[in-house]
């Protein structure tokens, strides 16, 4: 058997409230490591095609990877792999925090949740064992209360806990499953799925260990890092900043997107830094387990009318899209917006596009409500409408394609596959827009995180020639990051020496770039796969017309389609697609 795998997979039947186990081939795991990959590969397997994403057919799966729950810096993370609501198409998303670990411990590498129960439960998952709790007396609780019931009825400190909030519910596409009350699998409608499910919430627990192959490999690599973490810039900025650092180097290139993708610079973004927020807030640095950055920031307001919030973030996606996108000049009226779509289980990213877009479109026409830029109360009484479907909220609970279509303004609306866009111009950062165009769930910036080397001086971000090359060599380390699974943040560190040494060190395996960067493609191309038996085509690997056709207000910075073709055949070629 390969170390660092328990070869076996959960199956949960909640229309049967039943579950078996599956055992796992190992050369299933040395094509595809664990995390994206295996879910990836149960995902094609459990899903038929032209599945009905809140339907009992789709599946639902919860992975981890063979970093999991090891002396490995960056590991607490967990991945969740659906159809996705939103898009109708591939979804993966990943929540840090304290519930990799307790997954883990259940002893499987993947939980596999198909069909859908009568009424609203809960599971309580450990190794060999599924119980199936009623959950009528949470229906309708928002997420942190859901979270800390479940973990009292259950009295198990040592259970990781995932739940939904009313938005999930009420199968808001855009609705989120939440962890640690701030921790978020939050892009393309995971807490949709769970909601047509009837499943408010998860627990798991366990005392299965995997088993490594050079525990010892492992630990001298601890230790490497444990050194690195001490003097490099990047940890230290993280641990300082958060990801609030972005705020100012975006805003300085022209790349922040600000009044629903009209401008690349806020004339007031300095309200919306780190070091505004130490004016008017207590900010404590906080970190997952195994993690030498502590990049989560808890924020305690201090002054104004949100006196006594407390909210871990906000981060800079959130940073971006309401204050950006919506004008808010204020990281305290962020910090409480942020806290709002925590509370409903709501994906801010999206959340914060859908709300630019409303009040965008009611400049241009009637569409049942006046909504404002700036206007932070308006846009929190606007997110309870989403989640309660209640007046144009039932139209924007669909996301920002679904809403172009009703209103006739699918000219000016901005997203890719459905999904609407992180904080970075693409008329900026071309690297950016080429991530967008080609990601697995569409508008995707952790699917490469070009926008490192764009900003960081790497790569000219107007740069067409070799773009793709580059692009491709950060988007297949990505993908490796997330069948390991391993934060993000840790880009800078885990070179590809040091991922060929984690892989060893976990599996035994011992993989040179080359082989590492096939293992990449095929992890790849699996979720092409999904997405082309979704009726995906590459005419969708393209970019809204506005980044091609309307220049930005401040800078006049357009994307050449020219330039944008160039790129995108490149990167055909070099993955060898047709």
């Amino acid at each position: 058997m390969l170390k660092g795998f328990y070869n076996k997979v959960l199956h949960i039947d909640l229309s049967q409230r039943s579950f078996k186990e599956e055992y796992i081939d190992d050369a299933i795991y040395r094509r595809f490591l664990g995390g994206k990959g295996l879910g990836t590969y149960l995902l094609l397997k459990n899903t038929r095609a032209g599945a009905e994403p809140l339907s009992a057919d789709n599946a639902i799966i919860f992975a981890t990877g063979p970093v999991t729950d090891t002396r490995t810096y960056g590991s607490c993370r967990y991945g969740v792999f659906t159809k996705s609501p939103l898009t109708g198409i591939y979804c993966e998303s990943y929540a840090g925090g304290r519930v990799a670990e307790p997954l883990s411990r259940t002893g499987y590498d993947a939980i596999v949740i198909k069909g859908a129960a009568g009424k609203p439960v809960y599971l309580e998952v450990s190794p060999g064992k599924v119980i199936f709790h009623d959950a009528a007396h949470l229906w309708g609780k928002n997420t942190y209360e859901t979270e800390d019931s479940i973990r009292k009825e259950l009295g198990r400190r040592d259970a990781g806990i995932c739940v939904i909030g009313p938005a999930g519910e009420n199968l808001v596409k855009f609705a989120l499953i939440e962890n640690d009350h701030w921790r978020s699998a939050g892009r393309a409608g995971t807490g949709a799925v769970l909601g047509a499910k009837k499943v408010k919430g998860l627990a798991f627990y366990g005392d299965v260990r995997r088993q490594i192959a050079h525990p010892e490999m492992a630990s001298e690599l601890w230790e490497e890092i444990r050194e690195v973490c001490k003097t490099d810039p990047g940890a230290h900025k993280f641990y300082t900043e958060g990801t609030a650092q972005i705020v100012p180097l975006t805003n300085k290139v022209g790349a922040f997107p600000t009044k629903y993708w009209s401008a690349g610079t806020f004339d007031r973004w300095e309200n919306l830094t780190m070091s505004k927020a130490r004016e008017q807030c207590n900010v404590k640095s906080r970190a997952c387990p195994k993690c030498c950055m502590a990049c989560a920031k808890l924020l305690e307001v201090t002054t104004g009318r949100h006196k006594g919030l407390r909210v871990e973030g906000p981060e800079y996606e959130t940073i971006a899209v309401f204050g950006g996108l919506c004008l808010i000049d204020d990281i305290r009226e962020v910090a409480y917006l942020n806290d709002i779509c925590d509370r409903l289980g709501i994906d801010t990213i999206t959340a914060g596009n859908v709300a630019a877009f409303a009040i965008e479109a009611t400049q241009r026409k009637p569409i049942g409500e006046k909504l404002e830029y700036g206007d932070v109360d308006g846009i929190a009484e606007l997110l309870h409408k989403i989640t309660r479907r209640e007046g144009i909220g039932a139209i924007l609970a669909e996301g920002v394609r679904h809403a172009a279509k009703e209103w006739g303004l699918e000219d000016m609306a901005v997203h890719v596959k459905g999904l609407e866009p992180p904080g970075y111009e693409p008329r900026v950062l071309k690297g950016m827009g080429l991530t967008y165009a080609t990601g697995d769930r569409g508008a995707d910036h952790l699917r490469a995180t070009f926008y490192k080397a764009e900003l960081s001086g790497m790569i000219d971000p107007d740069q067409v020639e070799g773009k793709a090359e580059m692009l491709i060599d950060f988007e297949d380390r990505h993908t490796l990051f997330d069948t390991l699974i391993l934060c993000r943040f840790f880009r800078d560190i885990y070179h590809w020496e040091r991922i060929s040494l984690i892989i060893k060190a976990t599996t035994g395996m011992e993989l040179d770039k080359p082989k590492l960067q096939k293992m990449a493609l095929d992890v790849t191309n699996q979720a092409r796969e999904f997405n082309l038996r979704e009726g995906m085509t590459a005419a969708d690997d393209t970019l809204p017309r506005r980044f091609f056709e309307e220049r930005l207000e401040d800078s006049g910075k357009v994307f050449l389609k020219s330039d944008f073709d160039r790129m995108l055949s490149d990167y055909y070629k070099l993955k060898g697609w047709s």
